[in-house]
């Protein structure tokens, strides 16, 4: 799961799955991904035609990269990991 603050709320990002979920505080925002996630479950053992894939990574990116209204607390530099 990826958390990340957006404007006036909180949003949790599944990376198995894309699914979302967002609320005012960061524990909001998890409770409503593990609700969306739950129901989703639900429907995806009736519905086994549901895609279902891991967020790609140009997605994620994006998902990170969205402007906030608060400055960068710091800088991290990603590298590339070969298994």
């Amino acid at each position: 799961m990826v958390l990340k603050r957006s404007s006036d709320y909180w949003v949790a990002l599944c990376l198995e799955n894309g699914i979302v979920g967002q609320g005012e505080t960061q524990n909001q925002a998890i409770d409503k991904l593990k609700e969306a996630i739950d129901s989703f479950q639900s429907v995806y053992e009736t519905e086994p035609n549901i895609y279902l894939s891991p967020v790609p990574i140009q997605e994620l990116h994006e998902f990170l990269a969205l402007e906030t209204n608060e400055p960068p607390t710091e800088s991290y530099e990603l590298r590339a990991v070969y298994a």
